[in-house]
């Protein structure tokens, strides 16, 4: 399969997770405390709009090569390297596994006021990604 074919729908469910994400988290944190329904979907497009990113950078870092990555978090240095994303973009990216790893192996009790946070402001990191993946192969 080409890259831009995978690219596209690996983006383009990214982007639906995000939407979802948009659409979920127009309320106040007391209201989002307070409704489990609400705070499931948040983390579950949280979780699988990370995922497709992460997605993106293996396809792209095994179509391109040379290099392998030993982690999810090396994945997002091997583009820094290669110079499809800067230091900033790839730190904020490594941060974002790190609090999908917080969710999918649930290390202790999720602190619902981070993902509050996270929806609210963190996923413009992913926006960013997006955008700056679609600058280099779009």
């Amino acid at each position: 399969m080409a890259i831009k074919e995978v690219l596209y729908r690996k983006i383009s469910a990214a982007e639906r997770h995000l939407g979802r994400i948009r659409e979920k988290r127009v309320v106040g944190l007391t209201e989002f405390l307070e409704d489990l329904d609400r705070q499931e979907s948040l983390l579950f497009n949280l979780l699988m709009a990370i995922q497709n990113c992460v997605d993106i950078a293996s396809h792209i870092v095994n179509e391109e090569g040379p290099g392998i990555a030993g982690s999810i978090n090396d994945l997002f240095y091997l583009l820094e390297e290669r110079g499809i994303l800067d230091h900033d973009l790839t730190e904020r990216m490594v941060r974002s596994v790190g609090f999908r790893n917080l969710l999918v192996h649930e290390y202790g009790k999720v602190d619902l006021d981070i993902v509050y946070r996270v929806a609210q402001q963190d996923i413009h990191d992913l926006e960013l990604f997006i955008r700056t993946i679609m600058k280099q192969f779009g």
